[in-house]
Parts: C-alpha cells; sequence; structure tokens
C-alpha cells in the first residue's frame, strides 16, 4: 500500500515542478506570519513536508527548531539534500510516532484533504495530543465538504468542510480558530490549544 497517497510516483514531477524557488511562492508568506507567532526557537512539526521548501524552509528561517515528516522516499531524500541540519524521519502521518515527544506547533500543509475522511479525524485528535498547552496548529483544507481527484496522483482526495474541522478542533481541545485563505485560495485552519502558551517572541 502507497502510504504517500501516490506523491512518490509522481516525485520527479513533483519536484520539477515545485522548482528551488527558495522561501517564495503561495502559502509562504501565510506560514511566516504564522511562525513568527511562536517564539524564537520553539519546536515544530511539519507534517507531509515534501523537500522541504518553501515551506519548512520558512519555519526554519524563522528561528524554529523544525521536524520533518513525509511518507514518500523520494521527498525525504530531497529534504535531506535541501535542509540536512533539520531532522525529518520517513513515516506516514497516521502511523507516525511524531518523534515521541510535543511540540510547540504543527503544520500540515496541503496534506490533510489527502487522508481518509477517519484518518483526518485522528490526526486532528493525535496533533492535539502531541502539541503543548497553547501550542499552535495550522493546516489547510478547503472550506467546503468536497471531493475531487487530485491532478498529479489523480487519487481523490476530501475536505470536511468547515463546520466540520472546526468541531473537531474544539473536541480535541482547542480553544480558539481562525480562517483565511492565501492568494492561491488555500484556505487555513489556525488553532491554538487550549492552556497557557510559552513567553511571545520579541520582534522587536
Amino acid at each position: 500500500m502507497d502510504r504517500s497517497n501516490g506523491y512518490d510516483g509522481v516525485a520527479a514531477e513533483f519536484l520539477a515542478r515545485r522548482g528551488r524557488g527558495r522561501s517564495v511562492g503561495i502559502g509562504v508568506s501565510e506560514v511566516r506570519k504564522w511562525a513568527g507567532k511562536l517564539p524564537r526557537g520553539a519546536s515544530v512539526i511539519d507534517l507531509g513536508c515534501g523537500p522541504g521548501f518553501p515551506i519548512t524552509e520558512v519555519l526554519v528561517a524563522e528561528g524554529l527548531e523544525v521536524f520533518g515528516v513525509d511518507a514518500a522516499p523520494s521527498m525525504i531524500e530531497a529534504f535531506r539534500r535541501n535542509l540536512p541540519n533539520t531532522p525529518v524521519v520517513w513515516e506516514a502521518v497516521e502511523d507516525s510516532r511524531f518523534f515521541d515527544r510535543k511540540f510547540d506547533g504543527a503544520v500540515a500543509w496541503g496534506l490533510m484533504f489527502l487522508l481518509s475522511e477517519e484518518d483526518q479525524r485522528q490526526l486532528i485528535r493525535k496533533l492535539a495530543g502531541i502539541l503543548e498547552a497553547g501550542g499552535r496548529l495550522l493546516f489547510t483544507s478547503p472550506a467546503v465538504p468536497v471531493a475531487w481527484n487530485d491532478v498529479m496522483t489523480e487519487m481523490e482526495s476530501r475536505s470536511l468542510g468547515s463546520e466540520e474541522y472546526r468541531l473537531l478542533l474544539i473536541e480535541a481541545g482547542f480553544a480558539e480558530i481562525d480562517e483565511y485563505e492565501d492568494v492561491g485560495q488555500n484556505h487555513y485552519f489556525d488553532a491554538i490549544k487550549a492552556g497557557v502558551a510559552g513567553a511571545p517572541r520579541d520582534n522587536g
């Protein structure tokens, strides 16, 4: 069974399309703003990290301690070439041990909707369990419940929609949930786990 949801098979095409445009592209601005809300040195896990750019690279550039997880071995190889000093593991998020630790933040950019409906529900619960009190979760998925075929892999993708995602986040212990979109019409869910967060970043 392909735990990469078809992406290992299209890795060469994916990497060619993505190019090596460092810290540029759709989603970079939103992820950078999100990262700026965490204290410098905060630990963040990047789920479905792919080759490490542009998303992981932005997190690293913002002074965060980043850990990557991806189910495609070809993506892991590219990640290790691009970010050799950033730890990464070859695991499907559904099975991952998440480095056997807790984090201050978690990012799942372009990943959630690749999973089955039940795996999405379970992942949100698991992420709540590995985040510290006050930890932040950022993921993308369409705001409306919808299913479609991925343009590269032709495998089915599915969004549970804002209403269900919000209910799942609240049930999992997230107290604040914001939603917004980027210029590429990616829809973001930005949630904070209940509890007291660490010291805010000093951007002055």
